[in-house]
């Protein structure tokens, strides 16, 4: 999955990565929503309030972007 890079001031949440993608499904519970979003073949999930999923009218099919938004990554092998 390749990832495009985005620093413009005023564009939207500031994060380094924007993947395009379809949401598969949404599954909407008290607070939360979970959205599973298929990039290019792997799926990437997100929790987000259910308010935000709401707001947005998120559907299976809709053409989105998952921001990621991450200040590290680790990696461990046991």
């Amino acid at each position: 999955v390749e990832a495009r890079r985005t620093r413009a001031v005023g564009a939207g949440p500031r994060a380094g990565n924007r993947l395009p993608g379809e949401v598969v499904s949404v599954k909407l519970a008290e607070v939360m929503a979970e959205v599973v979003i298929d990039v290019g073949g792997s799926q990437v999930v997100a929790a987000i309030t259910r308010s935000s999923a709401e707001q947005m009218k998120l559907r299976a099919g809709d053409a989105v972007k998952a921001v990621v938004k991450a200040t590290e990554v680790m990696v461990q092998k046991d």
